[in-house]
């Protein structure tokens, strides 16, 4: 009878582990292809390309350099990655034997009649080798490694998603830097130009041919952009000082080339299925590898409801007392057994937890889904921003150089008597603000085609790897 209800009760026990709401993540479908793409022959694939042939500019790749060298959020990942690492050798270490040292000893006070010499403590001493060791029958502790070490490499890809964004974050801050740069030459020249028309219109007051409302005019409008000029060069100081904190240092000079800057241009991003482009992205991977991990958690949750088989080994030397030790064989003291444990009542702990696992899987599969979404209309919009702002660039461009011609002729005209003075200054204000549009346009037109190749996942390539020991086991 005893034989009979020991595999009952373990056949009980497997069969009342919980049922759990189930999800698949093939559940969200991509599309095909992005909205308003295009490829040409001279589009370069970004799956070969690290930022150092992606941005061109020397001074900008030297400040992405010290950045990750230097970066204080990327050294407190490599920390947590390493903390990942750890974790791994000590999961590994869990399905591993233990072995241990053991002495120990003291005496023992007898029941009066339970022995002759009741009178009289017993001593003992011993001193050996101990082992224990879980067979991993259900494999709960080698994918209790396995799920350790997903989570390492989801680290990993954790760290190069903050070394896209910080790429990106750089290399924006950096053209808006010399955008600012270049707005503040125009400022500081259009100052220039009406100081110079302001005298001129001062000989023409003084000759008659005006009066004081015009040179009232052009010194207010002096006084209006010098307060433009201070708040650029305002801008400027916190730009520099943002993307010195990027470099993880103190705020100095930037050194920056601010010439040319509407000459600048990025290499074109091909653009081809969405799958393949987005498979780069370091955060999808990272959220893949965490629900493999999950997916693991729930496996070592459910071994929790079966049987562990145990093996507990000793060997040493025993005695009544140290000086009786009396070495191989007599003193020789050993002993190994096994047993098989199964939880049987008071589960709630294995089935809370087995619950906890599932729905933490489950999460993972939305926040997997929430990654795709996010990386998709991440792509779409940058591509969609990237064409208009092409378009309004150009335009813009036509604009500036008609402004131009009108500068020119108007300053003759005035010059000649032809036109008035207030003419002179609208031309002159439109010719500068049509400028400085460019510029941010310009500035706009670099920061999307670097928001779209961190949208499809570049930024990372040709980093080390984190130091310390990889795992190479196979699981």
């Amino acid at each position: 009878m005893k034989r009979i209800i020991l595999p009952i009760l373990f056949l009980l026990n497997f069969s009342c582990i919980p049922a759990l709401l189930q999800r698949d993540k093939e559940d969200l479908k991509l599309p095909e292809e992005f909205l308003n793409w295009e490829t040409s022959e001279k589009s370069e694939k970004l799956v070969n390309q690290i930022w150092k042939e992606f941005f061109k500019e020397q001074q900008l790749v030297d400040l992405i350099e010290i950045a990750i060298e230097n970066n204080q959020e990327l050294a407190i990942l490599e920390q947590e990655i390493n903390i990942s690492n750890n974790e791994v050798f000590a999961r590994q270490g869990e399905y591993l034997p233990k072995l241990s040292i053991q002495a120990d000893g003291g005496s023992e006070q007898k029941e009066r009649f339970s022995t002759p010499n009741a009178n009289s403590p017993t001593l003992f001493a011993h001193g050996g080798l101990v082992m224990s060791w879980e067979i991993d029958i259900w494999k709960k502790l080698r994918n209790a490694t396995k799920s350790a070490y997903l989570r390492y490499l989801a680290g990993i890809e954790g760290k190069r998603y903050v070394v896209t964004n910080l790429v990106a974050e750089i290399t924006d801050t950096y053209f808006e830097l010399i955008a600012l740069d270049n707005q503040l030459t125009l400022v500081e020249n259009y100052i220039d130009v009406l100081s110079k028309v302001k005298d001129i219109v001062v000989l023409q007051r003084e000759a008659g041919r005006t009066t004081s409302l015009a040179v009232k005019r052009f010194e207010a409008e002096v006084s209006k952009n010098l307060a433009r000029k201070y708040d650029i060069v305002q801008r400027i100081a916190i730009t520099e000082n943002r993307l010195n904190f990027l470099l993880g240092r103190f705020p100095e000079k930037i050194a920056r080339k601010s010439e040319d800057f509407l000459d600048i241009s990025l290499p074109e991003i091909q653009k081809s299925v969405p799958v393949d482009l987005l498979e780069n992205r370091p955060d999808i991977k990272q959220a893949t590898l965490i629900l493999e991990s999950r997916k693991l958690d729930v496996e070592v949750a459910r071994a929790r409801f079966y049987p562990s088989l145990m093996i507990d080994g000793n060997i040493g030397y025993e005695a009544f007392n140290s000086k009786h030790f009396k070495g191989t064989p007599v003193s020789l003291a050993y002993g190994l057994g096994g047993g098989i444990i199964a939880p049987l009542i008071n589960r709630k702990a294995i089935e809370a937890n087995y619950a906890t696992a599932n729905n933490m899987q489950i999460q993972a599969i939305y926040n997997y889904e929430v990654s795709l979404l996010k990386a998709f209309t991440e792509v779409t919009n940058q591509i969609v921003k990237i064409k208009n702002l092409n378009q309004k660039f150009e335009a813009k461009t036509k604009q500036v150089l008609n402004l131009k011609e009108s500068v020119e002729i108007s300053n003759i005209l005035f010059k000649a008597g032809r036109i008035d003075y207030i003419d002179v200054l609208f031309t002159q204000r439109d010719f500068l603000e049509a400028q400085i549009e460019v510029y941010e346009l310009k500035y706009s037109l670099l920061e999307s085609n670097i928001g779209l190749y961190k949208a499809l996942g570049g930024g990372w390539r040709g980093q080390k790897e984190p130091e310390g020991e990889r795992k190479t086991s196979n699981f």
